[in-house]
């Protein structure tokens, strides 16, 4: 099933999105919510999804699916061409850092780049969005704990990342963690280390890889951030970025305003944004 946080006729909704149009999923509340209720709800929204209906989602803004998500974990150098660009060493342990619930932004919104700085880059990447979540999950139990999947966008400040030994703030912008379009959830992704991404540039292409060239999977991370932190539903993961980036092209290509990044990811389709100047 495809879900969305859409908005139509200035009411902020929950919908299911059923070919190109999208149904009301009729639950009061956001997505966490929606997710923290699921079971419950399933039932009554497969026989919404099989009843159809709706409203054209060309009628609709999709907002991101989780707008303000309780945490946001980010992975880096978790796909070997990346780290070989990067010029560092295949990490022994996950290297984790944080997104700013702020930096949260629609999948088709404009993305800043923000005053004084000219070092604006793309990462696509596969986002899980957890579900029942939990504490001390086991990397065999993982699976049941991942709710669904979608597409991310790491924007990254390059000269904020490399500021410090800490990369947070130039992960953390305003409008820098585009994710959506919808999430499709975790029983329609199957498995979700066999996905192709890619990232384009406008139109040229970046970025494309495949999921499982994963260094660690989804699963194993799951389980290394729940040693110490229960994960919540509605939390998201960016899953790593595979090579491309533009701070590892000779020359160095930053993003410029007007500059247009598409996402995409199979199985679940594609984010887009231009880059516009800080207002």
């Amino acid at each position: 099933m495809k879900l969305a946080t859409y908005t139509h006729e200035g009411q902020t909704r929950t919908g299911i999105v059923v070919g190109d149009r999208v149904i009301d999923t009729g639950v009061e509340g956001t997505m966490i919510d929606l997710i923290r209720a699921w079971d419950a709800l399933k039932p009554d929204l497969e026989a919404k999804a099989a009843a159809g209906g709706g409203v054209p989602l060309a009628s609709v803004r999709l907002e991101a699916p989780v707008q303000r998500p309780g945490k946001i974990f980010a992975i880096g150098l978790n796909y070997a061409d990346h780290i070989a660009e990067s010029n560092m060493a295949t990490p022994e342990r996950q290297v984790w850092f944080t997104k700013a619930q702020t930096s949260v932004n629609a999948p088709y919104a404009g993305i800043e780049i923000a005053r004084g700085t000219m070092t604006a880059d793309y990462e696509v990447e596969l986002v899980a969005v957890i579900g029942d979540g939990g504490k001390h999950i086991a990397a065999a139990d993982a699976p049941a704990a991942v709710f669904g999947y979608c597409v991310g966008n790491d924007v990254t400040e390059r000269m904020w990342q490399h500021a410090g030994p800490q990369w947070s703030l130039g992960k953390s912008f305003d409008t820098h963690a585009p994710m959506g379009p919808w999430i499709v959830t975790a029983d329609e992704i199957g498995d979700p280390h066999a996905l192709g991404l890619r990232c384009f540039v406008n139109g040229e292409k970046r970025q494309d890889s495949n999921t499982r060239h994963l260094v660690f999977d989804i699963w194993q991370q799951v389980e290394h951030l729940s040693v110490g932190m229960t994960l919540e539903p509605g939390d998201c993961l960016f899953t790593g970025t595979p090579g491309g980036v533009g701070a590892a092209m000779d020359p160095r290509r930053f993003l410029q305003p007007g500059d247009v990044v598409r996402c995409e990811v199979d199985g679940i389709g594609h984010i887009e944004g231009t880059m516009v100047a800080e207002g």
